[in-house]
C-alpha cells in the first residue's frame, strides 16, 4: 500500500472506487503537472451519505453542521480516488493547491468554511505540509441530487 493510502488507513478511512459520473464529465483530468478533479458529491457505496439543505436548526430534510463536515470529508476522499484514477499513485501527488466546496445550504447559514474544513483537514493530515492549499467555501441554493456539498480538488503531481 501506498504511503498516502497508508495514512489515510491510520486514520481509520480507506479510499473508495471512482464514483461514475452521473452526467457528461469525467472524474479527473490531467492537465501538464496538475489534476483537476470534478466536483466530487458525498456518495458512499453508489448513494448519497446525507441528503439535504445544511442549516443551524434542525428539521425535515435539513443537515446539521457536523454531519456536512463529515460529508465534505467523504467528498475529498472520493476526489483522491478520482486523482488516482488519473495517475495511478497519490504518492505522486507533491502539494494540494485548491480545495473548492460547495454547501447547499439554508440562506441563514453562515459556517460553509467550518464544513469545508471537513475536506481541508482530512487533506491536512494525510499530506502534511504538502497538503496546505488555498480554498474556497460557496454557500448555494441546491446541489446535484440534493447533496448537501461537493468538493474539487487541484493537485500538482511529479512531473511524467
Amino acid at each position: 500500500m501506498a504511503s498516502v493510502e497508508s495514512a489515510i488507513a491510520d486514520l481509520g478511512l480507506a479510499l473508495p472506487e471512482v464514483v461514475p459520473p452521473v452526467a457528461s464529465y469525467v472524474p479527473a483530468v490531467v492537465s501538464g503537472d496538475y489534476v483537476y478533479t470534478a466536483g466530487q458529491l458525498p456518495m458512499i457505496d453508489g448513494k448519497l451519505g446525507a441528503v439535504g439543505k445544511v442549516a443551524a436548526e434542525g428539521g425535515d430534510g435539513v443537515v446539521d453542521q457536523q454531519t456536512a463536515a463529515d460529508m465534505a470529508r467523504v467528498c475529498a476522499l472520493n476526489a483522491l480516488a478520482a486523482v488516482k484514477s488519473a495517475v495511478g499513485d497519490l504518492d505522486k501527488i507533491v502539494r494540494v493547491v485548491k480545495v473548492v466546496g460547495f454547501v447547499a445550504s439554508d440562506p441563514s447559514f453562515t459556517q460553509q468554511p467550518q464544513v469545508v474544513n471537513g475536506a481541508s483537514d482530512l487533506l491536512g493530515k494525510v499530506f502534511g505540509d504538502r497538503g496546505v492549499h488555498a480554498r474556497s467555501a460557496v454557500g448555494v441554493a441546491v446541489l446535484p441530487m440534493n447533496a448537501p456539498v461537493e468538493v474539487e480538488l487541484i493537485v500538482q503531481v511529479e512531473p511524467s
